[in-house]
């Protein structure tokens, strides 16, 4: 029976290595091109590694001089900062009260059930619509309005995430915490969100991500830096004749970073979000 158990753990790890092999492997790939020449990226065969380190195009990118590509990169770069943490905070701040009334109140359970089934919708089919609400408010190629886009987007998913986290914490609690005077914002705010924070952090995450890596309306409702974001200029870095396959490598590894960051230092949350979802009653 140990025998039988050590051979078991020995294919979970076997197991996990080759998962973790599978999702790192195309990131490592990534970084060796953003250090390669061009030569070496060309070569026949496959250079696996550079005979030289170049880490020149690290350097074009970060360039802040005018009219520069490095200028038009981070701008993009802050412009994605500025729409994902926007849309985030506010789908947060949207879906807590919203998630937890649904949580208390299953027969409200269609309204988010109908505005899920949004979803199903192609984007192209919303573009005209949102395109003319845009343009109507002036809205069109703004920060602010991509990430008004951005939480049509966010607030359904992140309000069915957390009431799925609200729906294990007991009743009793609310119940216990109005015998003894709290008011409703004061239930909420002492009471149950301390219980469901693992869970709004990994709706926090993963909101981030999906607005990070939005492409298809930041293309469409955008047209120069004042709201371009960092995947539209990494489209626009393969968008010309002849292709610099290095540096959108380079510009990938660091459109990486801000959410490998963020996951590293919530990884506990993350880890607890996802397991748990909430309180055992």
């Amino acid at each position: 029976m140990e025998h039988q158990s050590r051979w078991f753990r020995l294919f979970i790890h076997l197991m996990a290595l080759l998962v973790a092999l599978i999702i790192l492997m195309p990131l490592a790939w990534l970084f060796v091109m953003s250090i390669s020449s061009n030569a070496d990226l060309s070569a026949k065969p496959l250079r696996w590694w550079p005979n030289e380190i170049d880490i020149s195009r690290y350097a074009t990118l970060f360039d802040r001089s005018d009219n520069s590509a490095g200028q038009a990169f981070m701008a993009s770069l802050f412009n994605s900062i500025k729409v994902a943490g926007m849309a985030t905070i506010a789908a947060i701040m949207v879906a807590i009260p919203a998630g937890w009334a649904l949580s208390r109140n299953p027969r409200l359970g269609w309204v988010l059930g109908g505005i899920i089934a949004t979803y199903m919708l192609p984007p192209v089919a919303l573009s005209i619509p949102l395109y003319f609400i845009l343009a109507k408010f002036g809205l069109l190629n703004n920060v602010f309005g991509l990430g008004l886009v951005y939480l049509s987007i966010l607030a359904p998913f992140v309000t069915w995430l957390l009431k799925s986290g609200f729906d294990p914490i007991p009743k009793d609690l609310e119940r216990a915490a109005a015998i003894d005077g709290a008011r409703l914002d004061q239930m909420l705010r002492i009471v149950i969100l301390p219980l469901a924070m693992p869970v709004i952090a990994t709706a926090t995450i993963f909101a981030f991500l999906l607005a990070w890596d939005e492409f298809f309306y930041a293309l469409l409702f955008t047209s120069n830096q004042d709201a371009k974001t960092l995947t539209v200029a990494i489209a626009d870095l393969a968008g010309g004749r002849v292709s610099d396959y290095g540096l959108i490598a380079t510009a990938g590894v660091i459109a990486a970073l801000p959410p490998v960051l963020i996951g590293i230092l919530m990884q506990r949350s993350l880890i607890s979000g996802l397991t748990n979802g909430g309180v055992k009653g």
